[in-house]
Protein backbone atom coordinates (compact mmCIF):
# COMPACT_ATOMS: atom_id res chain seq x y z
CA UNK A 1 0.00 0.00 0.00
CA UNK A 2 2.84 2.39 0.78
CA UNK A 3 4.05 1.64 -2.38
CA UNK A 4 1.67 2.37 -4.34
CA UNK A 5 1.16 5.66 -2.34
CA UNK A 6 4.82 7.20 -3.08
CA UNK A 7 4.15 5.82 -6.63
CA UNK A 8 1.35 8.13 -7.26
CA UNK A 9 3.33 10.67 -4.31
CA UNK A 10 1.15 14.06 -3.99
CA UNK A 11 1.02 16.13 -0.64
CA UNK A 12 -2.80 15.64 -0.35
CA UNK A 13 -1.54 11.32 -0.04
CA UNK A 14 0.95 12.73 2.79
CA UNK A 15 -1.61 14.18 5.19
CA UNK A 16 -4.10 11.26 4.68
CA UNK A 17 -1.02 9.00 6.05
CA UNK A 18 -0.13 11.25 8.73
CA UNK A 19 -3.88 12.38 9.78
CA UNK A 20 -4.73 8.61 9.90
CA UNK A 21 -1.30 7.97 11.83
CA UNK A 22 -2.27 10.45 14.50
CA UNK A 23 -6.12 9.86 14.75
CA UNK A 24 -7.36 10.37 18.53
CA UNK A 25 -9.13 6.95 18.64
CA UNK A 26 -12.35 6.82 20.73
CA UNK A 27 -13.16 3.99 22.70
CA UNK A 28 -15.45 2.75 25.53
CA UNK A 29 -14.59 2.35 29.29
CA UNK A 30 -15.58 -1.34 28.69
CA UNK A 31 -13.40 -2.03 25.37
CA UNK A 32 -10.75 0.54 27.10
CA UNK A 33 -10.78 -1.74 30.38
CA UNK A 34 -9.93 -4.99 28.44
CA UNK A 35 -7.49 -3.64 26.08
CA UNK A 36 -5.47 -1.37 28.77
CA UNK A 37 -2.21 -2.57 28.48
CA UNK A 38 -2.05 -2.33 24.78
CA UNK A 39 -4.15 1.00 24.87
CA UNK A 40 -0.52 2.35 27.84
CA UNK A 41 1.78 0.88 25.12
CA UNK A 42 0.64 2.24 22.07
CA UNK A 43 -0.25 5.66 23.67
CA UNK A 44 3.21 5.35 25.14
CA UNK A 45 5.57 3.83 22.19
CA UNK A 46 3.13 5.08 19.24
CA UNK A 47 2.18 8.34 20.63
CA UNK A 48 -1.56 6.85 20.46
CA UNK A 49 -4.32 9.15 21.98
CA UNK A 50 -7.65 7.59 23.36
CA UNK A 51 -10.83 9.05 24.54
CA UNK A 52 -12.92 6.77 26.78
CA UNK A 53 -16.50 7.16 26.29
CA UNK A 54 -18.11 6.64 29.73
CA UNK A 55 -22.31 6.69 29.28
CA UNK A 56 -22.13 8.46 25.72
CA UNK A 57 -19.90 11.18 26.93
CA UNK A 58 -16.26 11.51 26.70
CA UNK A 59 -15.26 10.91 30.12
CA UNK A 60 -11.19 10.45 30.02
CA UNK A 61 -8.08 10.56 27.90
CA UNK A 62 -4.93 8.19 27.47
CA UNK A 63 -1.94 10.13 26.38
CA UNK A 64 1.36 8.70 26.59
CA UNK A 65 3.43 10.95 29.38
CA UNK A 66 5.93 12.76 27.75
CA UNK A 67 2.51 14.21 26.02
CA UNK A 68 1.33 15.12 28.85
CA UNK A 69 4.21 16.90 30.15
CA UNK A 70 4.82 18.39 27.40
CA UNK A 71 0.99 19.79 27.16
CA UNK A 72 1.89 21.18 30.82
CA UNK A 73 4.53 22.87 30.06
CA UNK A 74 3.35 24.46 27.34
CA UNK A 75 0.68 25.89 29.49
CA UNK A 76 3.17 26.85 32.04
CA UNK A 77 4.86 28.86 29.11
CA UNK A 78 1.51 30.32 27.89
CA UNK A 79 0.22 31.34 31.45
CA UNK A 80 3.33 33.37 32.48
CA UNK A 81 3.17 36.95 31.10
CA UNK A 82 6.90 38.13 31.23
CA UNK A 83 8.16 34.81 29.64
CA UNK A 84 5.56 35.30 26.78
CA UNK A 85 6.47 39.06 26.28
CA UNK A 86 10.39 37.80 26.17
CA UNK A 87 9.56 35.08 23.69
CA UNK A 88 7.89 37.74 21.67
CA UNK A 89 10.54 40.39 21.86
CA UNK A 90 12.74 37.31 20.73
CA UNK A 91 11.18 36.84 17.54
CA UNK A 92 11.11 40.12 17.09
CA UNK A 93 15.17 40.32 17.25
CA UNK A 94 14.91 37.48 14.73
CA UNK A 95 12.90 39.22 12.28
CA UNK A 96 15.44 42.16 12.49
CA UNK A 97 18.34 40.24 12.50
CA UNK A 98 19.43 40.77 15.78
CA UNK A 99 20.71 37.48 16.54
CA UNK A 100 23.82 36.20 18.78
CA UNK A 101 26.07 33.27 18.96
Amino acid sequence: MLLLLFKNFNIDNLYIIMYHQNMIKTLSITKAREDLTSLVDNAKNKLDEYIIIVNGSPAAVIISAAEYESWKETNEILADPGLMKAIKKGEEDEKKGKMYD
